[in-house]
């Protein structure tokens, strides 16, 4: 059995990880911060160590002995964060855990990217790992700054370390403490589901079929290989109508137009600008409007296939929205 760190274990998919590990019978250690919430991992028997990507040191300490690292830790709530603040930790965070991983002689490091950091295609097909980042940078930079955490790991690789890049799609399942992509149930369960919705789509999986392809990745993954990670295609108003149903409320009916989506995104930015809170900021609102779906079946091959289907998905994460004291 290996020893595992992993980065961001007290999050919503690295504590699923650390879970995940638990089970097979690895040894498990999780990096978090002094003021990181422990809802998710009270039950997790790993190891806890103190430190933060952006400080190499505690990195260094971190790796002691470590066979295998999982980096999973990031800023996925973009539109909550300043750009500066998500390139610093998900790019220079990455640089950080790459070289603490090569002075310690890791054996295999699991990249936790985002299929946001993989391309689009003209021609609406489903996109796969051969299509390189082609998005407006000031469009997701969420997504663009995994594009260059990718890139300091494929320099990694040159210089002879062991890395594996997964690229999930939306991931949606209980645990999701800071109510990232989960959030819909919550709001859809207090009945603030819009009339409207945008055109577009999205591949979904679940959490907890995230967390299986990464160990699986750390097993049997091909080095230098990116895996997406998706379970199945949905419109928005799919999407919308089956956590409505799950939450036993009416779900929505009309589809708005791209173009009024645009102006709603540009109303968006102004009132942003001027800090008014708002619970979507105008990329987002830009990029519901595409079909961002994507080709999983090279993971579902080499990584196996999602267990998890999504109605029961999402009714597991109502569950446990319900349970916390969130609804």
């Amino acid at each position: 059995m290996a020893k595992a760190l992993v980065t961001g274990g007290t999050g919503f998919v690295g504590s699923h990880v650390a879970r995940a590990l638990v089970e097979r019978g690895h040894e498990v250690r999780i990096l978090r911060r002094r003021t990181s919430r422990l809802d998710v991992v009270q039950d997790v028997a790993c190891e806890h160590f103190i430190g933060d990507v952006t400080d190499y040191d505690s990195l260094l300490a971190a790796m002691d002995g470590v066979d295998w690292v999982f980096h999973v830790a990031a800023v996925a709530d973009y539109w909550r964060n300043q750009p500066a603040r998500i390139y610093e930790v998900n790019v220079d965070g990455t640089r950080n855990v790459l070289q603490a991983a090569e002075a310690q002689g890791v054996q295999r490091v699991i990249f936790t990217s985002t299929a946001q950091a993989v391309g689009y295609r003209s021609d609406l097909q489903p996109v796969d790992e051969s299509v390189g980042f082609n998005w407006d940078q000031h469009l997701t930079p969420y997504g663009h700054s995994k594009f260059l955490a990718e890139t300091e790991v494929y320099r990694a690789i040159r210089r002879g370390l062991d890395c594996v890049i997964l690229n999930p799609a939306v991931i949606i399942g209980p645990g999701d403490l800071n109510q990232i992509s989960s959030s819909v149930i919550i709001e859809a369960a207090r009945g603030n589901i819009p009339p409207t919705i945008p055109p577009g789509g999205a591949t979904v999986i679940d959490v907890r079929d995230v967390a299986a392809a990464h160990v699986a990745a750390a097993e049997r993954g091909r080095t230098g290989e990116r895996y997406l990670l998706g379970s199945v295609d949905l419109t928005h108003k799919a999407w919308l109508r089956l956590t409505a149903h799950v939450v036993g409320r009416e779900g929505p009916a009309i589809p708005l137009p791209a173009w009024i989506v645009y102006i709603v995104a540009w109303g968006a930015d102004v009132l942003r600008r001027f800090r008014v809170p708002l619970p979507i900021e105008g990329n987002q609102l830009r990029l519901s409007t595409r079909m961002m779906f994507f080709d999983a079946r090279k993971a579902w091959r080499e990584l196996g296939e999602p267990q998890v289907p999504i109605r029961q998905s999402l009714q597991d994460t109502y569950d446990w929205y319900r349970a916390h004291g969130d609804l």
